[in-house]
């Protein structure tokens, strides 16, 4: 059987004013693909689609290398894949670094551009990686939403749980990226709008701004404010699963919380009650 396999050399970027320089091989771990769309939330954060290629596989919740031809040489970072594991494009979410070495310059894209991508996806927000339980929930800030926005349209995700509580902390409302798809577009999406309407729970917060819920993802856990506001119980390691990507310090605070109140790590060869992911993009 022959698969598509896309051309490996690109030209390198011209400088203003001046020719294209001689085409570059690409390693053999990443394809070729082409931007098809941008959306800047703010100043700070953006998310874009590329095209896919036919042979890469992923599961949802997981990351993959991806990046730019920096001086002839592939840079890559880690991204997490926002979108489904079945749609024909892959969609990624990314926050602007002014002196970020990718960032600086993935800010820039334009439709059409050619953007790198590796061959091979992996991760550990995977379900196979957690306990059967009772209700899911995936705990984000700023770009860490990126790989539950992929597990929120995965339909074997509402099959195994009762409820997932999807919780989004940022800074600032504008930067509470997909929220008007979450609660407008998802309930009514023909394949999954109606297990969405029933089994998932939205709930974004901010620090800076006044909103209906405010407040540090860790802090509404610890007083409780959560869970009274969704009308679930506390957190149960017998029953209850949690998925946590985000900043360092909130990994941090949410782990060591987990584990004072005895909660177990899932791995691949062992699955758990929690799993957390600290390979998103920074830079």
């Amino acid at each position: 059987m022959t698969t598509h396999r896309p051309d490996l050399s690109l030209p390198l970027a011209a400088p203003e004013g001046g020719a294209a320089g001689p085409a570059v091989e690409l390693p053999k771990n990443v394809t070729a693909q082409t931007v098809l769309s941008v959306h800047h939330w703010t100043d700070r954060l953006f998310s874009f689609t590329v095209s896919r290629d036919p042979t890469f596989r992923f599961d949802s919740g997981q990351f993959v290398m991806i990046g730019l031809l920096v001086d002839g040489k592939p840079l890559l970072r880690a991204y997490s894949v926002a979108s489904a594991h079945y749609e024909e494009h892959m969609e990624f979410l990314s926050i602007k670094v002014p002196d970020g070495p990718l960032t600086s310059r993935l800010k820039n894209i334009q439709v059409g551009d050619t953007l790198l991508v590796g061959r091979k996806a992996t991760g550990t927000l995977l379900l196979s990686h957690m306990l059967p339980g009772r209700n899911l929930y995936f705990l984000s800030t700023g770009t860490g939403l990126a790989p539950f926005m992929s597990l929120i349209r995965d339909p074997d995700v509402y099959d195994n749980y009762e409820k997932l509580v999807l919780v989004h902390g940022c800074r600032q409302v504008d930067e509470l990226a997909y929220r008007d798809f979450i609660t407008e577009e998802l309930p009514k999406n023909d394949f999954l709008g109606e297990q969405v309407a029933a089994k998932l729970i939205y709930y974004p917060t901010v620090t800076r701004e006044d909103f209906v819920n405010r407040g540090r993802v860790t802090e509404l856990i610890e007083t409780g404010k959560l869970f009274t506001d969704i009308g679930l119980p506390e957190f149960d390691p017998e029953l209850d699963r949690v998925m946590i990507c985000g900043s360092e310090d909130m990994l941090a605070e949410l782990v060591e919380m987990l584990k004072a109140r005895g909660w177990l790590e899932g791995h691949n060869h062992k699955p758990g009650q929690y799993v957390i992911e600290k390979a998103f993009a920074e830079k």
